[in-house]
């Protein structure tokens, strides 16, 4: 009797920039899924066991590993998303402030509570956290570390195992966060890395786990959703946005035009909390226009590994198309563009900065999400017309006002559909407030204690003393 030769599949990895392979990586299939699920569920729970202390000092060992090698790391992922240099520095070293975060918090928010105490009556209730299990963490490739390890960490400090699907178009990058959570005593069956398509990801979603937490499109979230559907098990989307920008008219013009430039045009505008249109009021509606479009042409086009570089390539090839159809369709109904509005022909998948004037929500530049860097800049009226427009869509992730006013600020933004706020400033997150979204956005959170207790299960303590 012949043996089959198991025939092992593979994921080619294409740098945006140039367009050449980067590498073939050993791919995972239905087997090893099996087998690595199979691996978690036998590790969890000695991994649990370990005193959080220990856990801590793992988590504090990969911290200084991302200290030590960022240069190469952020290399890494310049070269397979195409992200400038810069940026990828920069989320390296944000994503520091993250993990101190959790190294700091966690103990805290995983300490038994006391809710009730009758001591007449000799009866006590508490609460206590327990991990889920093993939960598969299918990530996204925007910002892998920042989206990757706001799940993973947690989950790993509060005792459960990973299977963790980065991206197809970040593969090295969610290899090497695994390595070197690896070589920082996490055991390599309590945190295994799967790499492949969709099809890794479906094969993932098939495993008895006891939670899945996405980070991606609403239309992949809600095919997760379906999936899972029925299961009794946790579910947490994190997905995108279509975030609104208004922009008062007592505001520093030039200030709120630099910033809501960058909030639009960083990382190629390719992050579900990129500014993605603009309401101004009318009466500095041409003077902002004005300085906003200065901005945007003094961002460096270019290769993506120098330092000097702003704007590079699409990490998605598909993505102009979806540029395109969104400009064609704005042209077709009355909008004027001001600068780009397509495709560079002498830089491989790098799409022009886009800025789009006497747009309306008639226009898909309004309405769904670019995931790039275009940008619909409208006039109102008033505050009560920016708001109306604000919420005038299916998502809900962040929104902003910029204006000297506090209280005018918080008017607006507290009938505002979003998980998250910003006055005078945009794009931003910090690990500790709630990251969740409305509507398409999504359902769940991550960061903050709540972001910690998610990878939780609460138990009920009903303590009577005989």
């Amino acid at each position: 009797m012949k043996m089959e030769l198991r025939v092992m599949p593979t994921l080619d990895l294409i740098n945006p920039a140039t367009g050449k392979k980067i590498a073939s990586l050993p791919a995972d299939d239905v087997r090893s899924v099996r087998q690595k699920f199979a691996a978690a569920h036998t590790a969890q729970r000695a991994w649990a066991d370990v005193p959080l202390r220990a856990r801590l000092e793992t988590i504090r060992r990969f911290r200084a590993a991302i200290v030590r090698d960022t240069d190469e790391l952020a290399l890494t992922l310049t070269t397979e998303t195409g992200k400038p240099i810069t940026q990828a520095r920069n989320e390296l070293k944000g994503l520091l402030p993250r993990l101190d975060f959790f190294l700091e918090e966690t103990t805290g928010a995983l300490r038994p509570q006391t809710v009730f105490k009758d001591r007449e009556a000799k009866l006590a209730e508490e609460i206590s956290w327990e991990p889920l299990g093993v939960v598969a963490n299918i990530s996204a490739w925007n910002y892998p570390y920042f989206v990757g390890c706001n799940v993973i960490i947690p989950a790993l400090l509060t005792g459960n195992a990973v299977l963790y699907k980065p991206s197809e178009f970040a593969a090295q990058t969610g290899l090497a966060i695994a390595r070197r959570l690896h070589e920082s005593g996490v055991p390599e069956g309590v945190l295994a890395a799967l790499i492949g398509t969709g099809e890794v990801g479906a094969a993932l979603l098939r495993q008895p786990i006891d939670g899945v937490f996405f980070t991606g499109s609403y239309a992949t979230g809600r095919r997760i959703a379906r999936r899972v559907a029925g299961r009794m098990l946790k579910v947490q989307l994190e997905l995108g946005g279509k975030d609104p920008v208004y922009v008062c008219d007592d505001v520093d013009v030039a200030t709120a035009a630099a910033s809501t430039a960058d909030g639009a045009f960083y990382n190629n505008g390719q992050s579900c909390c990129s500014v993605e249109r603009i309401y101004v009021h009318e009466k500095i509606y041409p003077a902002f226009v004005a300085a906003f479009v200065s901005a945007v042409r003094g961002f460096k086009i270019g290769d993506p590994r120098r330092e000097t570089t702003y704007i590079g390539p699409l990490t998605r090839p598909a993505q102009i198309a979806v540029l395109d159809a969104q400009v064609a369709d704005a042209r077709k109904k009355g909008a004027t563009i001001l600068l780009g509005g397509e495709q560079l022909k002498n830089r491989l998948n790098t799409y022009a900065p886009t800025v789009l004037v006497d747009v309306n929500h008639r226009m898909d530049v309004m309405r769904e999400e670019s995931f790039g860097p275009i940008i619909g800049i409208m006039a109102v009226k008033d505050d009560a017309e920016a708001l109306a427009l604000m919420n005038d869509t299916k998502y809900g992730l962040t929104a902003g006002v910029y204006t000297s006013d506090q209280k005018r600020a918080q008017r607006v933004l507290g009938r505002v559909k979003s998980g998250s706020a910003y006055w005078n400033c945009c794009d931003r997150v910090s690990p500790r407030l709630p990251w969740s979204g409305v509507g398409h956005s999504g359902v769940g959170l991550t960061l903050s204690r709540h972001g910690i207790q998610t990878f939780c299960r609460p138990k009920a303590w009903h303590l009577r003393e005989p």
